[in-house]
C-alpha cells in the first residue's frame, strides 16, 4: 500500500469464479454445452444486476449460443408463463450488460484506488464509494448549515374576527421581525372593527397519487411506521417473492403500462375480504380506472410500479409487518379507481385601520380517492362553513401576539 503504486488502473478487467459457488457454475456450464440445447435463456432477476450475473456466466463459459430473455415483473404462475410465451431478443439487453458493466468496473477503480489514497495518506483505515462518498458529502455539507444556523426571534399577530380567526399578512409575509412593531400593531388593532375587503372562492381539484416505486414506498414506511428503507425492502421482497401478491420491488417508476388496463379488473378481485368497501365502489364501475395519466408507457423504464398481482392474497399467511406493506401498497392502487379529491378554497381578506388580516377555509366538494384512507386521516365528510360577505363588519375579539424562532 504505497502512494507511489497509485492509480491501479488494468489494462482489462478479469472474471474470476467465486470458489465456494463453483459446483453452480460448473453445473450450468455442462448443461450449456450439451449438443441438444441449442439456446439459452436469461431468467435472472429482471433488471441490471440480473443482467450481468447471467452475461458473465455467459462469458466465462465462452457460449455462442443465441440468447433470449425472460423479462417479468411478478412471479405468479401465470406471469411466468406468459412471460416464456414472450420472450424477448437477448440483443435487446445489450446496453443494460453494458450499463451493469460500467457500474461494476467503475466501483473497483474508485473504491480500490481511493480507499487506499486516503488509507495510505491518512494513516487511518478509511474507504471511499463511488455511492458512499457523495452521499456522506451531502449529509455532512446539510450538517454545517444546521452547526452554523443562528435562530432569530419574530412575532406573529393573529385575531378573532367575528366568528373567524385571521392572521396579520403583509406582501405574503406573517412573520414580524421587530418586537416593537409588532407591540405597536398590536396596540393599533385592539378593540377596533374589521371591514371584509374581499373574499375570494376557488374550486381546486387535487389529482390521486400515482402508484408506488421503492423510494416513495420507503418513505411512506418509515413515516407511518418507522421501517428503515432496508426492513422495508426485505419485507417487499417477501411480498413479491414468497407470497407473490406484489409486483417487482426494485422499481424506479410510478406509472404503468397501457395494456395493463386490462388486468385491473382481476386485480381488484383477488384483494383480500377486508377491502370489500373500498373495492366495491371500483367494481360498480367496471374497473374504470379515474386516474388515467397512470398509464403512461414513456415513463415506465425497467420495471412498472408496484402494485397487486392477480394472485389471491391470505392474510392470515402475511406477518404484522408484512400486512402493513401490503396495506400500504393496496390502499395507493386502489386510490386510482377513485375520482379526484375536490374542494373549495375561501380566503377572506379584512381591513383593520388599514393592516390586513386574512382567513383562510377549505369546504370539501368531493372526498374522492381520500375516502380510501378516511379513517386514517380523521377527514369529514361535511363540515359547515359561512363566509363573509364583502363590506361586512365585525368586532375584534381576541388579540394574540406570539413569539417564535426561525429554524434551521
Amino acid at each position: 500500500w504505497r502512494l507511489e503504486d497509485l492509480p491501479i488502473i488494468p489494462e482489462r478487467m478479469g472474471l474470476n469464479v467465486i470458489r465456494q459457488t463453483s459446483h453452480q457454475f460448473k453445473a450450468i456450464e455442462n448443461l450449456a454445452k450439451r449438443p441438444d440445447v441449442g439456446e439459452i435463456i436469461i431468467a435472472t432477476d429482471a433488471g441490471r444486476e440480473g443482467e450481468l450475473v447471467a452475461r458473465w456466466i455467459l462469458e466465462k463459459i465462452r457460449s455462442r449460443k443465441p440468447i433470449k430473455r425472460l423479462w417479468i415483473s411478478s412471479v405468479t404462475d401465470r406471469a411466468i408463463r406468459q412471460g416464456f410465451k414472450e420472450l424477448k431478443p437477448g440483443k435487446d439487453f445489450e446496453n443494460l450488460y453494458h450499463s451493469a458493466v460500467c457500474r461494476a468496473e467503475a466501483d473497483w477503480l474508485i473504491g480500490l484506488n481511493v480507499s487506499r489514497a486516503l488509507t495510505t495518506k491518512y494513516q487511518d483505515p478509511l474507504s471511499a464509494g463511488r455511492v458512499q462518498t457523495p452521499t456522506l458529502a451531502l449529509i455532512i455539507e446539510r450538517e454545517k448549515q444546521i452547526q452554523a444556523f443562528k435562530p432569530k426571534p419574530y412575532w406573529t399577530l393573529s385575531a378573532k374576527i367575528g366568528p373567524f380567526q385571521a392572521e396579520w399578512e403583509l406582501n405574503g409575509e406573517k412573520r414580524i421581525f421587530q418586537r416593537e412593531k409588532a407591540e405597536e400593531l398590536l396596540k393599533k388593532i385592539k378593540d377596533q372593527t374589521a371591514i371584509v375587503q374581499s373574499v375570494k372562492r376557488k374550486e381546486k381539484t387535487e389529482s390521486q397519487p400515482l402508484p408506488y416505486d421503492l423510494n416513495e414506498l420507503q418513505r411512506d414506511a418509515n413515516k407511518r411506521f418507522g421501517f428503515s428503507a432496508k426492513k422495508t425492502l426485505n419485507l417487499l421482497q417477501n411480498l413479491y417473492e414468497q407470497h407473490k401478491i406484489v409486483t417487482y420491488p426494485r422499481t424506479d417508476s410510478r406509472y404503468l403500462t397501457k395494456d395493463m388496463e386490462v388486468t385491473m379488473f382481476e386485480r381488484l378481485e383477488s384483494l383480500p375480504a377486508s377491502y370489500k368497501e373500498e373495492v366495491r365502489f371500483a367494481l360498480k364501475n367496471k374497473g374504470k380506472v379515474f386516474a388515467k395519466h397512470v398509464f403512461n408507457n414513456e415513463r415506465v423504464t425497467d420495471h412498472h410500479a408496484i402494485i397487486p398481482t392477480e394472485e389471491k392474497a391470505h392474510l392470515s399467511d402475511l406477518s404484522a409487518d408484512e400486512r402493513k406493506i401490503y396495506d400500504l401498497i393496496v390502499r395507493r392502487f386502489l386510490m386510482m379507481f377513485y375520482p379526484p379529491y375536490k374542494y373549495e378554497s375561501i380566503q377572506m381578506e379584512f381591513s383593520v385601520q388599514g393592516e390586513i388580516f386574512t382567513s383562510r377555509h377549505t369546504r370539501i366538494v368531493d372526498m374522492g380517492y381520500r375516502k380510501i384512507n378516511q379513517k386514517d386521516e380523521g377527514e369529514e365528510e361535511q363540515q359547515t362553513f359561512v363566509a363573509a360577505e364583502k363590506g361586512q363588519r365585525f368586532n375584534i375579539k381576541d388579540v394574540n401576539l406570539q413569539e417564535r424562532l426561525t429554524e434551521p
